[in-house]
């Protein structure tokens, strides 16, 4: 017997009557299949009542209902073969049920002090939105084209200006390489080392493990130096095979020591003898609280050193744009292996360079700088009224402080922490794991992340966990 559309389980609801058009009912039966295979009311397999029987049941032109199964045969969802009638297709995956609402995990912290973000509540929007009504109104027509894998001309002369006065960077527009952050400015260069040959680079002893893996995956070791109050013991840079060293100089991360004179100069040095690179990771660079922040090490020896920096600390990280400083060799190397396949969103790089030619870039950034400034000499008055045992290392600069603890109390308090439902973490979870035990026990406080209002609760549970 032949199926028929009751047969299903399936109720159709199509307007047939009154003023309804042939391609008005066509176009609510096409809808209608669609969604119940779609939502799994049809299963793949189902056979399907003929154009005559469907027509019959519904009391529409049979053609219309041909028409509906002709369309979506087209689309993959029913098959049509003589012989076997029309069936729905096996490879129709009906939708997913809907997720349920996500709820906040139980555990989940109330207070969130770990490094590496700033207060994304302090996004500078009003004047972003400026910014960016200005900059797309003067942008050129080839701005909105796949684009130059430098990144557009606007942002890479907006920053050679800038890097210059504020960092000490010496560039022009045609060195700099705009990249989707730092993480991505790294995997590109990974792979254009390893092109050249290289297997090995040397890495500071205390970093992220984001940042070896990266360099890993395009198949290079990572060797750590030494470190001790001075900073990375740049003068073991001759002793391995490795002629690329990746360091943080100006506020080395999560130590927050900056690289003694002296190291920068050995580094340099280095780097000329052996014909190698450093790889300067400027993270954090314009915020140094005390006196003028250290210049970049780029500054030192263009040739020899590639520049990152990156707006992820100074603005937001979700904007996902960072840069590339390199010597000219390396300049062409980078923009083959990049590609266009890596280019940013050009209206977010019109935006940061009209953000900045036009003076907003440094007010945001003069202003950061005083909040982080008073946030942090808040963490050591209270630190010194409520644990005057526990020491702040490394808060010069940067958005985030060392706290000392004594011998083997790291992982106890980093605890206590999780049981309070405040986020922190140790100083060990940064240390290379080929640099050995880690040699003091210490929280990483990250002093820029919570938002104004909740600043004064994190800071009280934190002083609550501390022994």
């Amino acid at each position: 017997m032949e199926e028929s559309w009751a047969t299903l389980g399936v109720d159709l609801h199509l307007e047939t009557g009154g003023e309804a058009t042939h391609s008005g009912v066509r176009k609510g039966l096409t809808d209608a299949l669609r969604e119940a295979v779609r939502g799994g009311r049809l299963a793949p397999g189902t056979r399907l009542p003929s154009s005559r029987s469907l027509a019959v049941d519904l009391g529409i032109a049979r053609n219309t209902v041909a028409d509906a199964y002709a369309d979506l045969v087209a689309e993959g969802w029913l098959t049509a073969r003589q012989g076997s009638g029309t069936r729905v297709a096996e490879r129709a995956v009906p939708r997913p049920a809907a997720p349920a609402p996500r709820r906040r995990a139980a555990g989940s912290p109330t207070y969130d002090l770990m490094p590496g973000t700033p207060d994304l509540s302090s996004f500078p929007r009003a004047a972003w939105l400026k910014a960016a009504r200005r900059a797309m109104a003067a942008a050129p027509n080839d701005a909105l084209g796949y684009g130059d894998p430098r990144g557009r001309i606007e942002l890479r002369t907006a920053l050679a200006d800038y890097l210059s006065r504020a960092r000490g960077v010496h560039t022009d527009p045609d060195r700099i390489v705009i990249c989707a952050g730092f993480a991505q400015g790294l995997s590109v260069l990974g792979g254009v080392l390893r092109a050249r040959g290289l297997r090995e680079v040397t890495v500071e002893s205390y970093g992220l493990d984001v940042h070896w893996n990266l360099l890993k995956r395009a198949g290079l070791r990572t060797r750590p130096l030494p470190f001790d109050e001075l900073g990375t013991c740049t003068a073991e840079l001759g002793k391995g095979s490795a002629k690329v060293a990746l360091l943080t100089p100006a506020h080395q991360f999560p130590t927050g020591v900056p690289l003694h004179p002296d190291r920068r100069a050995a580094a340099v040095d280095w780097a000329r003898r052996a014909g190698g690179l450093i790889l300067e990771d400027d993270y954090d660079g314009e915020f140094r609280y005390d006196r003028q922040p250290v210049g970049a090490l780029q500054g030192l020896d263009p040739d020899r050193v590639v520049y990152l920096g990156t707006a992820s600390k100074s603005l937001a990280p979700g904007l996902r744009l960072g840069w590339m400083v390199l010597p000219a060799p390396v300049a062409a190397e980078v923009v083959e292996a990049k590609g266009a396949e890596w280019a940013c969103g050009a209206l977010d790089q019109l935006t940061l360079a009209e953000f900045i030619t036009s003076g907003a870039y440094d007010r945001h950034v003069r202003g950061a700088r005083l909040r982080y400034r008073r946030r942090r000499d808040q963490l050591v008055a209270a630190l010194a009224a409520r644990a005057p045992e526990v020491r702040a290392t490394g808060i010069a600069a940067g958005l985030h402080a060392v706290l000392e603890l004594p011998p083997g109390t790291e992982r106890s308090v980093v605890q206590a922490a999780s049981w309070q439902r405040l986020a922190v973490q140790g100083l060990g979870s940064f240390r290379h794991p080929a640099a050995g035990p880690p040699e003091r026990d210490a929280l990483v406080v990250g002093y820029g992340t919570p938002a104004d209002h909740g600043w004064a609760g994190a800071l009280e549970a934190l002083c609550r966990v501390l022994p």
